[in-house]
């Protein structure tokens, strides 16, 4: 896995500065970020960019930065959740004990960010994280309204958001019915669903049809077929964890299940999942919160969303994936933390600099102080589609942009069944 294992247990990376930090702790002048995401397991899709964002990172500020006064180096320490939640409060206290890194960045699904962001807030450890709901990170954490987190916060977005950008596919979908099949699971991801967007479909004039809070890791949707069939639903919607959208996807279509416009959260997200599906992909719709087509720029090195896009397709030989905007923003946003504060050794004064950020980045214009809580900044995803590819066997294609018309459409809506 090239960087990422080097980085894996308490070994560091080579830092930006040319040579190799020690475990106990670093020097005034050089800045520790640990960065913790699934690398491996059932959400490592997620991580497929890590590696690469991590070397853009370290060669953008390879000749340091200003921060407090004078010039920084920068080290960063990876760690692997391995997919479970108790590995990443593991390796976050890791981070935190052994590493005695200066801040801490996470990303990709409530699994990981939940857990990295408790251990910060219990140690007094700034720490921002990314990919996964709000409302799944902060009542999930049991966030207090209008007060938030001293140490921890997050950019990404919640049911609102998921609204704005299903709700208009929906609507163009041309189904007669509005019962909504949805297929939630029971852990933090879903119940977010059931609790946050079920009402505001209701409300819509749509109706959820539940198909039960099953455990993770089910091979068998034979009930939830079912159920969804009986309702007559032509649309669908769902937030499994990866490798069970692909057994219960193909078990739709054994069993003739066909809704009209599939348009799924936390899974189909990469082009991995659309190639693993192979044909029962086209056509599924989903979120997208960065794309080559976004225009957005580092704060690092001025490069586009589009040069950030290409040049990991040209280093890794793979297609890009959405969370490479994401990472790299999380590393943007940690090192304008720094180089905000009086003294980026001091927590208290860094963690408020991250609460209190707006920034232009590389994820887009980001304002911790306008969230629905202290702390969180929201991005607005568009409606894309997967489609036969050119150069890779899948891509994305923008299909409405009500949401976010700054991102240009670059297909019309299809049925995801005909």
């Amino acid at each position: 896995m090239g960087l990422g294992t080097a980085a894996i247990g308490s070994t560091p990376f080579l830092s930006a500065c040319g040579g190799l930090k020690g475990t106990g702790g670093s020097s005034s002048d050089v800045l520790k970020i640990g960065y913790v995401s699934p690398q491996t397991g059932p959400l490592a899709s997620f991580a497929t960019a890590d590696n690469f964002v991590v070397s853009q990172i370290q060669e953008a500020v390879k000749a340091g930065f200003d921060a407090g006064g004078r010039k920084r180096q920068l080290e960063i320490v990876v760690k692997d959740t391995q997919s479970n939640p108790n590995r990443a409060t593991e390796v976050t206290r890791q981070l935190i004990t052994s590493d005695k890194v200066d801040l801490i960045v996470g990303s990709s699904t409530p699994d990981t960010t939940n857990p990295v962001a408790d251990q910060c807030e219990a140690n007094g450890i700034p720490n921002v994280t990314t990919i996964a709901p709000w409302e799944a990170w902060f009542k999930g954490r049991g966030g207090k309204s209008g007060e938030g987190f001293k140490y921890t916060t997050l950019f990404f977005f919640g049911m609102q958001e998921f609204a704005d950008c299903f709700f208009p596919m929906w609507q163009r979908a041309g189904a007669t019915s509005k019962n909504v099949a949805a297929l939630w699971p029971n852990d933090t991801d879903a119940n977010a669903f059931r609790q946050g967007l079920g009402p505001m479909m209701q409300k819509a004039g749509y109706t959820p049809i539940d198909g039960g809070a099953y455990q993770d890791g089910a091979t068998d949707f034979t009930a939830q077929i079912a159920k969804f069939k009986s309702s007559g639903a032509e649309l669908f919607t769902c937030t499994p964890i990866p490798p069970d959208f692909q057994t219960f996807w193909k078990q739709t279509q054994q069993q003739g299940f066909r809704p009209k416009l599939a348009t799924v959260a936390k899974v189909m997200l990469f082009p991995s999942e659309a190639e693993a599906l192979g044909q029962l992909a086209e056509n599924i719709a989903t979120d997208c919160w960065w794309s080559p087509a976004h225009p957005y720029k580092s704060t690092l090195d001025g490069k586009s969303a589009k040069d950030l896009a290409d040049g990991f397709a040209a280093s890794a030989g793979k297609q890009w994936t959405q969370a490479l905007g994401s990472i790299y923003s999380l590393f943007e946003i940690a090192i304008q933390a720094f180089k905000d504060a009086g003294d980026p050794k001091d927590r208290d004064e860094v963690a408020s600099k991250l609460r209190t950020m707006k920034i232009s980045c590389m994820s887009g214009d980001l304002d911790f102080n306008t969230g629905p809580e202290p702390g969180i900044a929201i991005q607005h995803p568009v409606g894309v589609q997967w489609r036969k590819g050119e150069k890779f066997p899948w891509d994305i294609v923008v299909v409405d942009n009500t949401a976010n018309p700054a991102v240009p459409i670059g297909g019309d809506l299809k049925p995801t069944n005909a």
